[in-house]
């Protein structure tokens, strides 16, 4: 049997393994499936490991989505993942910061109080080889570029946060039919390592609703990196301010493209579920 322990970040759910005895993760991307599935498992939108940190890090994250597949760097996540550790080392230490290796880079989250985590996102990435995007030429920014997606033509940004992101701006977020537009985004060829796609709808320079197709777990309550990347992508079209509160639908992050040092800052909840054997 396994430890397992769930949290969730506004709805965005995970299931966290204790993994710091290896730098192998205990379950395979196949038992990662089964374990997401919320009919026949547990239950959540990925699998998040909590490995031996490397290069002078205290912590290495891991993740696999819902379908298996594995994605650079999880904004949500990551937050459940230094509540997770300091539970682990005891119990919460308001002020403790970690330094986390993912895939994206090192990403530090800060415990804080009433359950929330702050977490320095890093810079983001902008160049369209960098998203990567086949939208424009390799050493431009894609910023408001056409893009024809089931037979309708979107006016679309694209940024990275260590992993793809594709924003397009719209009147009602509540009128778009994500279930059937989101996956002809992630797949669509100008992406070649797929997208996910934010749609935003600007209800002040400082307040941006948001509804989000995760690649490779479909519609989710929330979404770190996309909230980060909306935000950018606002700035970038003239659309928000550098700090804004991005309300999800399972809740709202704080976010802040800091003048001062271009990384991006996002805070919000983290929250334990339940912990089990699987």
């Amino acid at each position: 049997m396994l430890e397992v322990t769930k949290y969730h970040g506004l709805g965005n759910d995970f299931i966290l393994i204790d993994n710091r005895s290896s730098q192998t993760p205990l379950v395979s991307p196949e038992q990662a499936i089964k374990m997401c599935d919320r009919h026949f498992g547990i239950g959540a939108d990925g699998v998040i490991f909590a490995l031996p940190g490397v290069d002078n890090t205290d912590y290495t994250m891991r993740i696999f989505n819902s379908d298996g597949s594995e994605p650079q760097m999880c904004g949500n996540g990551i937050r459940c993942l230094a509540r997770f550790l300091a539970e682990l080392e005891g119990g919460e230490s308001i002020g403790k910061t970690y330094r986390i290796h993912t895939l994206a880079g090192v990403i530090s989250p800060r415990i804080e109080a009433q359950g929330q985590v702050k977490v320095d996102m890093g810079t983001p990435y902008l160049m369209a080889q960098e998203i990567p995007t086949t939208l424009g030429t390799p050493q431009d920014k894609v910023i408001n570029q056409p893009l024809s997606v089931g037979g309708q033509s979107w006016s679309v940004t694209c940024v990275s946060m260590g992993n793809p992101h594709c924003i397009t701006f719209v009147d009602d977020v509540a009128a778009i039919d994500l279930e059937s537009i989101g996956p002809k985004f992630e797949h669509h060829p100008v992406f070649p390592e797929r997208t996910n796609t934010e749609f935003i709808e600007v209800v002040r320079p400082d307040y941006l609703k948001m509804r989000v197709w995760e690649r490779g777990a479909g519609i989710t309550l929330a979404c770190g990196t996309g909230a980060c990347a909306s935000v950018v992508a606002g700035v970038l079209t003239g659309n928000c301010a550098r700090h804004c509160t991005v309300e999800l639908p399972g809740g709202c992050l704080t976010i802040e493209w800091s003048v001062v040092d271009g990384r991006l800052y996002m805070t919000g909840p983290a929250e334990k579920v339940f912990t089990g054997q699987y």
